[in-house]
């Protein structure tokens, strides 16, 4: 069933004489997934998350209601009809278990009370003989604390979406530690911990604390990225220095 989000999103593109390409480079949305919303394509995309939250940086984009043109997406295609932030209830799984009758349980209780006070007995009587055991044990888990102690050195970061944002989170590694997804409003991510971070945002609704220090993150319809250095100072990359996660 067609509607008139396709064409507007079209019509808005060719009166601002863009390519397709063009948004793709400043909005990181690939171009087969704007000509399917321009198509009214939608099982192109990969789910009605993705769907809403790239008609609303398109619409964005090309100056138009976001807001308006997700309403009308949600009514006419949207997979899931709950109102947004209104869970459907799941059928709960019965608790009807298996009921001992009370002198077998009492059996059981009392053969536990009886494993209980043997093992007691038992470590008592050989605290002397595993007194090299534990110490070797000991030994281990202050190395294993040590050890956690040095992994944690560096800079936290811990998200927050205020809105549908993507969002591409690389360690000083360059690992992906959040690769390129979409976050719904709410949704949080971390902390994570290394010696320095980059990330890309796809707008500005997201929140960010760095060592459990809130940052200030401009609200933008547009994409935004930042690094993190070890002392967690916060600097703008430019569109060309962003992660992508591609």
């Amino acid at each position: 069933m067609p509607t008139g989000i396709g064409p507007t999103l079209r019509q808005a593109r060719k009166r601002r004489k863009v390519e397709l390409s063009e948004v793709e480079a400043t909005t990181k949305i690939r171009v087969r997934y704007l000509r399917a919303m321009e198509n009214e394509e939608w099982g192109v995309l990969p789910g009605d998350a993705y769907a809403r939250s790239f008609l609303r940086t398109y619409a964005s984009f090309l100056g138009l209601d976001g807001d308006r043109l997700v309403d009308e997406y949600r009514r006419g295609f949207a997979a899931d009809p709950a109102p947004r932030g209104e869970a459907i209830a799941s059928p709960r799984p019965s608790r009807r278990g298996l009921r001992l009758p009370p002198r077998v349980l009492a059996t059981i209780v009392s053969v536990g009370l009886i494993a209980v006070l043997v093992a007691v007995a038992l470590s008592s009587g050989g605290e002397e003989s595993t007194t090299p055991a534990k110490h070797a044990d000991r030994q281990h888990r202050e190395g294993g604390e040590a050890a956690q102690g040095r992994a944690q050195s560096g800079v936290s970061v811990r998200l927050a979406a205020n809105a549908e944002v993507w969002v591409c989170l690389l360690d000083a590694g360059g690992r992906r530690l959040v690769d390129g997804q979409i976050l719904e409003a709410g949704a949080e991510e971390g902390p994570f911990r290394s010696g320095s971070f980059t990330v890309s945002f796809g707008n500005g609704e997201i929140s960010m604390r760095i060592d459990g220090v809130e940052e200030s993150i401009p609200a933008s319809a547009s994409p935004v990225g930042y690094s993190i250095d070890s002392s967690g100072r916060l600097r703008e990359l430019s569109e060309s220095e962003r992660p992508t996660c591609t």
